[in-house]
């Protein structure tokens, strides 16, 4: 296809459609379906707003503008890059994140939970002075944790140096330079000896099995914030195992696991696991108070 083959939106967007589908993409990282993942990449490398598709459908292209577009189209459809690589944006919510290919693609169920403050169990979201959030990776979740803990100094660990350098250009980004602070470190290692009213992480939690069955754009992601070992709880056991200690004696931890419940509650079958209701059901996230964590 020739750059002079097509005269409007309307006609990217269906050949787009119609290419992806004919790769068999996979749409995990933002869209869900070949239209919207799309109409995404169309409208952003055309500079156009992404919620105004209707009034530009039909609006006719500059050769330059087509050419650009197919570009993207078939690197996405070729190289099956995430969009967010290609667009160097994701979203979580009504926030946007800078991305590129140190980080994971931002998804994370404990973004719907941080709106609510993760409440009953956090009964005052002004009374949190301290947040600790493990894996970091882009720097997502610190943001909001910082934007809706209004009080609350976030601190934000990872033991990526290029994952912490994409974190902090989203740190300046929303200038929360003095509400975050970014530590590079395995886990607890290098966190400030301080108590913590809320540890969040969303860590590294495939299971070895799923990791063998991972569609090609997860295998453009950083594997090591991906694989959690056999069972997929090798992380999750240091953080569930480190934060006791580090908890207010009113202070919650928050972990996500994904799709491995199973494996979290075989590992931790002496806990009792809260397990919070997000859009993915009631398997995604648990939660543990410090109580439980200091009673083993």
């Amino acid at each position: 296809m020739t750059p002079n083959d097509f005269s409007t939106i309307r006609d990217l967007i269906r050949y787009a459609v119609t290419r992806f589908n004919s790769a068999k993409l996979f749409f995990g990282h933002g869209s869900s379906n070949a239209f919207d993942e799309a109409a995404y990449l169309v409208l952003h490398t055309l500079q156009l707003p992404l919620d105004k598709l209707e009034p530009f459908y039909d609006a006719r292209l500059l050769p330059e503008e087509t050419a650009k577009v197919l570009n993207v189209i078939e690197r996405r459809a070729t190289e099956r890059v995430p969009a967010a690589y290609l667009t160097n944006e994701a979203w979580l919510g009504d926030y946007r994140f800078y991305v590129d290919e140190r980080v994971i693609v931002p998804r994370s169920f404990i973004a719907e939970l941080i709106p609510d403050h993760f409440a009953p169990w956090v009964d005052d979201p002004e009374s949190v002075a301290n947040v600790l959030e493990l894996c970091t990776g882009s720097g997502c979740l610190p943001i909001m944790l910082a934007d809706h803990f209004p009080n609350a100094h976030v601190d934000a660990v990872d033991i990526s140096p290029d994952a912490l350098a994409v974190a902090q250009c989203n740190v300046d980004e929303y200038e929360l330079q003095d509400r975050i602070t970014l530590i590079q470190s395995d886990l607890y290692t290098k966190v400030p000896k301080k108590k913590y009213d809320l540890i969040v992480t969303n860590p590294p939690y495939v299971n070895a099995t799923s990791m063998g069955k991972l569609p090609q754009e997860y295998l453009r992601e950083p594997q090591i914030a991906l694989a959690g070992g056999e069972d997929g709880m090798d992380l999750v056991r240091k953080i569930v195992a480190g934060a006791g200690e580090r908890l207010t004696p009113n202070g919650v931890l928050v972990v996500e696991i994904g799709n491995e419940r199973e494996f979290a509650e075989a590992a931790f079958a002496d806990l009792e696991l809260t397990w919070l209701s997000t859009s993915a059901g009631d398997d995604a996230v648990f939660l543990l108070t410090a109580d439980q964590l200091n009673a083993q």
